[in-house]
């Protein structure tokens, strides 16, 4: 997100004008006050006005079964039914959709890819040397840690399984649900930069360190003498291009080094605690019989788009706390995963010269990653 700067500022000079959004008219969201429209939307009447007028610049109506909808109305619906994940009786009256919930899904389904469309500008991984600077050199600031284009995670997203099927579906990780995992990076400001990947686990097919890196992210490792990588947490195996904590450290340099990783970390717990917070549907995605991949994984990302929109304007999340969980199951592999000698070496080398006054030759790894 940080790096898509003079996108951002483009749009926000088109939007928001003098710093006041131009609607044009009257809209439906005239008739809240501040506190009912955070009570309603978990957004202030800024942000709420920016993303209406963003939408309403690539959707004008929409027909939803008998009538056409103003966009604003489909707005509402929608913007509602992320913050809590259920429709407010209020909004749908408004929006003349009164014990027509079917109909209310329909406009969440639309304005989701809607709003996914809008993510090249508002969520984007570091490509430019610039922005691949900006975004390291703010991290390296608070870390220690250098050339870290983002911090990765994997997420859950959770499915609820139905009455049914708890009865005759046991989970591997020892949880009575399903989820919709994803591959998410921010960057040290709490900007969602990437959200991909997406796959249904019931807890024994999730391996994160298994993963590859997206191709944007790939290429931070090809042709670069001294090369980029992200900050990997719980779950991912040491690579070149990918951080991970020192398993068992020895060293007064491993030991810093693992609390920087360790601070990095929380700024991910932060991010993902603030998104699920603000976007209550992303703690129940719904009945696992009753969804399907294509319409969470829509949702998820309409979502993040709206959250860093929200980071812009400064939205504070509101108090309700909500669960969040990273990284796949807990369980134990098997046996343990090799790890890339030259990987062990990177790191290191980072911790020797980052985090450490003693020579690499006569320092311990520690390491019992391999």
């Amino acid at each position: 997100m940080s790096l898509a700067v003079p996108v951002w500022l483009l749009v926000q000079e088109q939007l928001l004008g003098n710093g006041v959004p131009d609607c044009g008219s009257s809209t439906c969201f005239d008739d809240f006050n501040d506190e009912a429209l955070f009570e309603l939307f978990h957004l202030t009447k800024p942000c709420v006005a920016f993303i209406a007028d963003s939408i309403r610049l690539r959707i004008k109506t929409a027909t939803t079964g008998r009538e056409e909808l103003s966009v604003d109305a489909q707005v509402m619906v929608a913007l509602n039914y992320y913050a809590h994940g259920v429709f407010s009786g209020v909004v749908l009256d408004m929006a003349g959709l009164s014990n027509q919930s079917e109909r209310a899904y329909l406009i969440v389904d639309k304005l989701s890819g809607v709003i996914v469309g809008m993510s090249d500008q508002f969520m984007s991984f570091p490509e430019t040397p610039e922005a691949k600077a900006c975004v390291a050199s703010k991290i390296k600031k608070i870390s220690r840690i250098p050339n870290a284009l983002g911090i990765l995670a994997a997420v859950h997203f959770k499915i609820v399984q139905s009455p049914q099927e708890k009865s005759s579906v046991s989970d591997a990780n020892g949880t009575d649900y399903t989820s919709v995992v994803s591959q998410v990076t921010c960057d040290s400001e709490g900007n969602l930069l990437s959200v991909e990947k997406f796959r249904l686990s019931n807890g024994s097919t999730f391996k994160p360190e298994t993963w590859e890196l997206p191709s944007k992210e790939k290429e931070v490792e090809e042709g670069v003498k001294e090369p980029y990588r992200v900050i990997g947490t719980k779950g991912y195996q040491l690579s070149k291009y990918v951080l991970t904590p020192v398993t068992v450290p020895v060293t007064e340099g491993e030991i810093q080094y693992n609390k920087a990783h360790k601070m990095l970390d929380d700024i991910m717990q932060k991010t993902l605690s603030t998104l699920k917070r603000r976007f209550r549907c992303l703690l129940h995605l719904g009945y696992r019989q009753e969804t399907t991949l294509d319409r969470n994984t829509d949702i998820i990302k309409a979502c993040s788009v709206l959250h860093n929109i929200s980071q812009k304007f400064s939205v504070p999340p509101p108090n309700a706390a909500g669960e969040v969980e990273l990284v796949g199951p807990s369980k134990q592999h098997s046996k343990e995963l090799e790890v890339c000698p030259e990987a062990v070496k990177a790191r290191q080398k980072v911790i020797y010269e980052f985090f450490s006054n003693v020579s690499m030759e006569t320092e311990s790894t520690g390491d019992t990653d391999t």
